[in-house]
C-alpha cells in the first residue's frame, strides 16, 4: 500500500479510537429497583401507602378537620361515567377509601361543597422495544468465584452450592415485559393542589387490560325499509345423482 494512503487511514483509525468523533453515546441509568404489580394485594399495599401520605400531609397542612371524597378520574374532567371504570379503577377506589377510613380520616361517599377531592389518574405506558435485563451487578462474579473454589470439593457440597446458585439467579432475574403503569394521586382544594404524588410500577403484559378503560360498545345503525327477498338455494344433488352422472353442467336438474 502506498505510504500516502496508509497515513490518512492510520489517522482516521486513531481518531475513531480516541473519540474525536463527538457523537453522544447512549448511557444507561445506574442500577435501581422498581416494583411490579401482579396481584390485588399489591393494589392494597399502594392504597395503604397513599393513605398514609395523605394523612401526613393533612396533619402538616392543618387540614385534619376536612372531609375527603375519593373520585374516579378515568382521565376525564368529570370523572368516570357508567361502565367506563377499569378493574383497577374500581378496586383502587374501594381500597383507598377503606384505608382512609382506617386512618380515622373523615371520608364521604359523595362530594359536597366542603369536602376535598382525592383524585387519581392511571396511565398505561407501552414500550415496543425489546429491553434487555442482566442479573444484578456482582451476581455472576460471585457465581464464577464459587465454581472456582468448589472445583475440588465433595459432590455433596457442590450439589448444595449449585442449588444456591440457581436460587440466586431466580431471585435476581426479571422477565422484562413491555407495559408499565403510572398512578398519580392528588388532593384538590378548589384549583389548588394540596398533595400530588406519582407511583410507577411494572405490570404483566397480559394484565394491562385491568388498567385500561373499557372500549365503548360498537354502535349498530338500523335502517328502515324492507329488504329484498332472498332466493332459496337449490337443493344439493344426492350422492346417487352424482354417481350416475345425471348432473348436467351448467343447467342440469338435480332430479334423477
Amino acid at each position: 500500500m502506498p505510504y500516502r494512503l496508509f497515513l490518512p487511514m492510520l489517522v482516521t483509525v486513531l481518531c475513531l479510537a480516541s473519540g474525536c468523533v463527538r457523537m453522544p453515546q447512549p448511557q444507561g441509568f445506574p442500577y435501581s429497583n422498581q416494583p411490579k404489580m401482579q396481584a390485588a394485594h399489591h393494589w392494597n399495599v399502594l392504597a395503604n401507602d397513599v393513605a398514609n401520605r395523605i394523612n401526613n400531609e393533612l396533619i402538616r397542612r392543618n387540614y385534619l378537620d376536612s372531609a375527603l371524597h375519593v373520585r374516579h378520574n378515568c382521565t376525564k374532567p368529570d370523572g368516570c361515567g357508567p361502565g367506563s371504570a377499569s378493574p383497577f379503577d374500581e378496586g383502587f377506589n374501594d381500597l383507598l377509601t377503606t384505608q382512609l377510613v382506617d386512618f380515622g380520616i373523615d371520608t364521604r361517599a359523595a362530594a359536597d361543597g366542603a369536602s376535598l377531592i382525592v383524585d387519581y389518574k392511571v396511565q398505561v405506558v407501552h414500550h415496543r422495544a425489546v429491553r434487555s435485563q442482566w442479573p444484578q451487578p456482582g451476581v455472576l462474579t460471585a457465581l464464577a468465584t464459587g465454581v472456582t473454589v468448589l472445583r475440588d470439593a465433595p459432590w455433596e457440597l457442590i450439589t448444595i452450592a449449585s442449588a444456591a446458585a440457581v436460587d440466586t439467579l431466580r431471585a435476581t432475574s426479571v422477565l422484562n415485559e413491555h407495559d408499565e403503569v403510572i398512578i398519580t394521586t392528588s388532593i384538590m382544594d378548589g384549583d389548588r393542589y394540596l398533595l400530588r404524588t406519582s407511583d410507577i410500577y411494572y405490570i404483566n403484559d397480559a394484565d394491562s387490560w385491568q388498567y385500561r378503560q373499557p372500549a365503548p360498545a360498537a354502535e349498530i345503525k338500523l335502517t328502515g325499509g324492507h329488504s329484498a327477498p332472498v332466493a332459496a338455494e337449490p337443493p344439493a344433488p344426492s350422492l346417487l345423482c352424482l354417481a350416475s352422472g345425471c348432473v348436467r353442467m351448467p343447467g342440469c336438474s338435480f332430479s334423477c
